[in-house]
């Protein structure tokens, strides 16, 4: 289906033809960019909220500046939709976030105006600093740079790291500062109770349009003047909203707040900030989803709503034709809540995704015991830490990907201390239309490294209970469970809990000549080729190994010494992975079977449905059965 742009929107191809608008056209210029994408969304798919909420500041931002000379970073990426459709992607951007077609996030690789590749938050002011270092040691002057960044990617230390550091460069930069009150949920923390005062200080903005109509017209007044209109800003706001000190503190001229959604005041004000030196901080107040009544009033539902009848704002849902499994972040989210009511020691700790890991409903149940700590995944590991010296049993729900942001505390602060920390990786394995920057590839190699810890991953939804109920046990240490985005297979999975014995695998089958060896969800695609080579007389076995550490050795002797041919899978990366293991396993114990690993080789993958992905890396079904058929033609010599 072709999607129509309106007259404006259908003429501009890069932001030169924006500039060829009047500045009294660029309100239908929002409105026509604001449709488009309500229109694409609502058909194709993708992240919705975020993009609404920025258009009137994206059309100012690639109408005032020199875009792609001038360099624009956004954060994260949710809410760059418009700022693609307004570089030259608009007539491909319903492929956004298929395979092979756009990516659903700001990348280098895909146009010269995406000039920082992102997906994970915070990094968009490091990154703006850095260019913006560049430009003034290679003499470039006159360039600008330009980080716009989320309140809720504020909450992360990273960005306040960036700030400390430019408030002393004296760098072209300009921190634009995307203020919604959320970020997936609503945003968490003293900074947003400080964002909130700033933007409903009656006094303050009572004065607000005096201060900027001095430092406005700062560039007609000379020197003498400049000075005093610095008094009277920094006099009036220490004065009057003593809590702007928290930038300008750190050497930012702060800016603000303003309606985000005035693009013509919008433009005015970005012209004035492009000629006042040094970094500076523009506050813009705005609503996620603006313009979409529903997508205003449910933000968090409509962060990413899937498919959706744009006029009744139905969602669309396949009704299936047989009773569906949960998802897995929702067996947690149950689990954690029937864990913690038998257990007083059970605390869970999210980084700002309380719903998508299904933390809320703890939080709900439990509001005591359960915590979203915002964007900063170092804190939330270091304050599970915490808990677990006190005799807490912390289950910290992270993302598998942005688990690596807090590596360094998962290895100080909780192994080498060997605290009973129980890390839940969600989106483990492909992340599906997300991309590269959000697939759980490499925890099972980074965790396994790692002296005290050990690494699990069930099969299905029993098996994910029954390894929160083992890890939830005393003095279990540091206790890794990974599992991926999206459905289980059980749709009748509140089984009794049970203790699974650590380090201990499953038979799934006996059989011969060939062992299938699996770990984790991508399991039952073993139990489908098997069933399916059995109607044709082939029985190879198949063997849930759960943990990847340690390893179940005795099960692995057996396996040894039973067949020659062995297959490993695994929906994580092949170097220092679950295969590895057991090929480590091997060379320790002299064991020569003919070994075919699949899993994820050794580079990165674009965005796609996990089983388009899966079978590119070659570990989807018809892979396992080819590699199993393949071995099964071939004759093994005495070892």
């Amino acid at each position: 289906m072709t999607i129509e742009p309106g007259p404006l929107l259908a003429n501009i191809d890069s932001p030169d033809d924006l500039k060829k608008l009047s500045q009294d056209q660029l309100v239908q210029v929002c409105q026509e960019l604001r449709q488009f994408i309500i229109d694409n969304v609502s058909i194709y798919g993708g992240h919705f909220g975020a993009s609404l909420g920025v258009v009137e500041l994206t059309v100012a931002l690639h109408y005032i500046f020199k875009t792609p000379y001038d360099q624009l970073v956004w954060d994260v990426g949710h809410q760059a939709y418009g700022h693609k459709i307004l570089t030259g992607r608009r007539d491909v951007f319903h492929t956004n976030r298929k395979y092979k077609g756009l990516s659903g996030f700001p990348k280098r690789k895909e146009s010269i105006y995406d000039t920082f590749g992102v997906g994970h938050s915070s990094t968009s002011i490091s990154a703006a600093l850095g260019m913006a270092v560049a430009s003034q040691y290679k003499g470039e002057t006159e360039k600008q740079h330009i980080a716009v960044i989320g309140d809720g990617s504020m909450t992360a230390g990273m960005a306040f790291e960036a700030l400390n550091h430019a408030g002393v460069t004296n760098s072209n930069l300009l921190v634009i500062l995307n203020d919604n009150c959320m970020s997936i949920d609503p945003n968490v923390g003293a900074l947003k109770e400080y964002l909130t005062d700033i933007t409903t200080s009656a006094t303050y903005n009572k004065v607000r349009d005096e201060i900027w109509n001095i430092l406005g017209k700062i560039s007609k007044f000379g020197p003498n003047a400049q000075q005093i209109a610095s008094k009277v800003e920094s006099g009036i706001k220490a004065t009057l909203l003593k809590q702007s000190n928290l930038f300008e503190s750190l050497k930012f001229r702060y800016f603000g707040p303003v309606d985000g959604h005035d693009v013509n005041h919008l433009t005015s004000v970005l012209n004035d900030l492009k000629n006042i030196p040094g970094p500076k901080l523009l506050h813009c107040v705005t609503v996620k989803g603006k313009g979409y009544a529903l997508a205003e009033k449910d933000q968090t539902k409509w962060h990413s709503p899937g498919l959706f009848d744009k006029i009744t704002g139905e969602i669309y849902k396949t009704v299936p034709e047989k009773p569906e499994p949960p998802k897995y972040q929702d067996v947690f989210g149950h689990t954690m809540v029937e864990l913690a009511e038998q257990n007083d020691k059970i605390m869970g700790i999210t980084p700002a995704m309380p719903s998508g890991c299904s933390l809320n409903i703890m939080m709900k149940a439990m509001p005591d015991r359960a915590f979203d700590v915002g964007i900063a995944e170092q804190h939330a590991v270091t304050f599970s830490a915490g808990l677990a010296t006190q005799g807490l049993v912390p289950f910290c729900n992270i993302y598998s990907s942005f688990m690596q942001r807090a590596y360094d505390q998962v290895m100080h602060d909780v192994c080498l201390q060997n605290l009973n920390v129980v890390f839940c990786l969600d989106r483990a394995g492909f992340a599906g239309a997300d991309g590269p920057t959000h697939h759980g590839t490499y925890d099972m190699a980074y965790m396994r490294c790692l002296p005290n810890m050990i690494v699990s991953a069930p099969m299905n939804e029993e098996e994910l209970r029954n390894l929160m109920f083992t890890a939830s046990q005393p003095d279990m240490g540091p206790f890794t469970i990974r599992y991926p985005r999206g459905e289980g297979v059980m749709p009748e999975w509140r089984t009794p809990l049970k203790k699974i014995e650590v380090g201990k695998g499953r038979v799934i089958q006996e059989g011969e000549e060939v062992a299938i060896l699996t770990i984790g969800h991508i399991g039952n695609y073993a139990v489908e080729v098997c069933e399916k080579l059995s109607l044709e007389g082939l029985n190879p076995g198949h063997y849930d190994m759960r943990f990847a550490k340690p390893l179940d050795e005795e099960m692995l002797h057996d396996i040894m010494r039973r067949y020659d041919k062995i297959v490993t899978v695994e929906d994580g990366c092949l170097q220092g992975g679950f295969g590895s293991a057991v090929l480590e396993f091997m060379a320790d114990h002299n064991y020569h079977a003919q070994v075919r690993r699949l899993g994820i080789p050794d580079k990165y993958f674009e965005h796609g449905s996990q089983l388009q992905l899966q079978h590119e890396a070659g570990f989807a079904p018809q892979d396992i059965e080819k590699a199993v058929r393949e071995l099964m033609a071939q004759h093994v010599y005495a070892r």
